[in-house]
């Protein structure tokens, strides 16, 4: 089965919503747990950037680089071009930071907090693998489709650019590091925060605004905000965030959102890179330019199939859930 039964109920619970319930009944939630676990996260982050931060700006500066280009464009560190350097090598890079941010928050979650990952993932007895490769699916598909159709109205700004062993190579690397890195992600803005939020206003609906937001800031040094500008940037991030989060709140779990999350990074870069991408891996396809407006668009239409399919599959029917 695979909704499981859920956790015992208990007394004076705060939330008609499992998975608000969930960070209340485990562990300890002090304001200094907090604190300190989200310290040891982007210590863990930070730390691994700082090794490696070094030895990328001494490349680029052989590469003809100077400290005043690096300084006004940072995002320079992980461009693989500019540091001539394997594609692969600076996606390990990228993706070892989260490793290092995770280790950092899985330590104060586990021994400062006492809390499981499970409760942070999900509101019922066990993570609901099955939700979570439909939401993968879903996504999935739907980028498939979406790209393949822009490659075919567009053949000239849509180039098929494929090798092979590299991106076999970028595969195995992303799906042996990307479920960390979409998974803090999901954990941290959609899970930990919330929970730990919701405990303070007594509500889903503020934490959830107040971390989708903090999603986008924290997406705000991506090299696609310089290409574009923040406004339009961050109006992205924000909405995704808001989607995704009301998704875990109705569906009382990480499940969906984590498939899509996952499914999106991942797909999406085995599908399309561009100059502009934060991530960039050999994929099958190349574009040099993309307009936001139209992405925000697309992205509108398919959250949109997504939510209703998942709807219709998983009767959805009580939106309260968001709310209280």
């Amino acid at each position: 089965m695979d909704d499981l039964t859920q956790e015992t109920p208990k007394k004076n619970l705060p939330f008609n919503n499992l998975y608000l319930n969930s960070g209340v009944v485990h562990g300890y939630n002090s304001s200094w747990m907090y604190f300190l676990t989200l310290t040891f996260l982007i210590t863990g982050y930070f730390f691994f950037q700082a090794l490696i931060m070094f030895p990328l700006m001494n490349i680029l500066k052989e590469n003809g680089f100077s400290s005043e280009e690096i300084l006004n464009k940072p995002t320079l560190l992980f461009n693989s071009e500019a540091l001539q350097m394997d594609r692969n090598i600076v996606l390990m890079l990228e993706l070892g930071m989260f490793v290092a941010g995770f280790i950092g928050f899985f330590i104060g979650l586990r021994y400062i907090h006492k809390k499981t990952l499970t409760s942070i993932l999900t509101g019922y007895e066990r993570f609901r693998f099955r939700r979570f490769w439909y939401a993968f699916a879903v996504w999935g598909v739907l980028l498939v489709v979406v790209t393949v159709g822009a490659y075919l109205i567009d053949p000239e700004g849509v180039k098929v650019s494929f090798n092979a062993e590299g991106l076999i190579v970028s595969v195995i690397i992303m799906a042996l590091f990307m479920p960390i890195q979409t998974g803090l992600e999901e954990m941290v803005f959609r899970g930990y925060l919330v929970q730990g939020l919701s405990q303070i206003f007594r509500n889903g609906w503020i934490p959830l605004l107040l971390a989708s937001l903090l999603f986008g800031a924290a997406h705000m040094t991506n090299p696609e905000v310089e290409e574009y500008g923040w406004p339009i940037m961050l109006s992205y991030y924000c909405l995704f965030a808001l989607f995704m989060g009301a998704i875990v709140l109705i569906d009382e779990g990480l499940e969906l959102a984590f498939g899509i999350h996952l499914s999106n990074n991942l797909i999406s870069s085995i599908m399309v890179s561009s100059d502009h991408s934060v991530i960039k891996t050999y994929s099958i396809f190349e574009t040099k330019s993309q307009d936001p407006y139209i992405e925000i668009v697309m992205w509108a239409v398919l959250a949109t199939i997504t939510f209703f399919l998942f709807k219709k599959k998983y009767g959805w029917h009580n939106f309260q859930l968001i709310l209280k």
